[in-house]
């Protein structure tokens, strides 16, 4: 079956997937993410899972993706899979950057363009949804530059007092609209924001 002329297939949404602390921050100070595990149930890990699950590619800056890609292949955690099975962009400047070589990992395409250029191309593959991870840099970028189709934040009930905010650094107010909000056993609530 073929499209009618002049359709236009709907582009696939960018969901950017973070952590936050009650006071807005995404990390420590130096980077320190171990407190989202404080508060990790059955619950809200169903919901990550689900999330992971929905994705047809997972993109993230090259720091994050040294962080994650070891860990994650050689993981027996429920969430391993969609992890290590879906396809990833590692978004970079380096020009020497070579993937890891674990399996699911290796064949990680990397872009290494102007960020919303490789975005909107992303946006334009058919597929599921494009699931951003961060680290802090590459999703403060994905919020400044007004990619961001919709923000899963799983906030955490612990108050870091200090540490790297999402949301810095805007060129103007962000109004968001949520869609939802659901509360977990362990005190976590997710709460789920699309662009106004």
């Amino acid at each position: 079956m073929t499209a009618a002329p002049g359709y236009l297939a709907p582009m696939r949404r960018l969901i950017l997937k973070m952590s936050m602390s009650l006071d807005g921050f995404v990390s420590g100070p130096h980077g320190e993410g171990e407190w989202t595990l404080r508060s990790r149930g059955e619950d809200s890990a169903a919901w990550v899972l689900d999330t992971l699950r929905q994705a047809g590619v997972h993109v993230m800056g090259s720091r994050m993706y040294r962080t994650v890609a070891s860990y994650w292949s050689t993981s027996a955690d429920p969430m391993a899979a969609p992890m290590n099975e879906i396809p990833k962009v590692v978004f970079t400047r380096q020009t020497s950057f070579e993937p890891e070589t674990a399996d699911g990992w290796a064949s990680a395409r990397i872009a290494s363009g102007d960020l919303a250029d490789e975005i909107q191309r992303l946006k334009a593959e058919p597929g599921n949804d494009i699931l951003a991870h961060g680290g802090v840099e590459f999703a403060r970028s994905l919020v400044q530059l007004g990619l961001v189709d919709e923000y899963r934040l799983a906030v955490h009930p612990i108050a870091l007092g200090s540490g790297r905010p999402l949301f810095a650094d805007l060129p103007q107010p962000l109004d968001l609209e949520l869609v939802s909000t659901t509360s977990f056993e362990a005190g976590v609530v997710a709460q789920v924001y699309r662009p106004g």
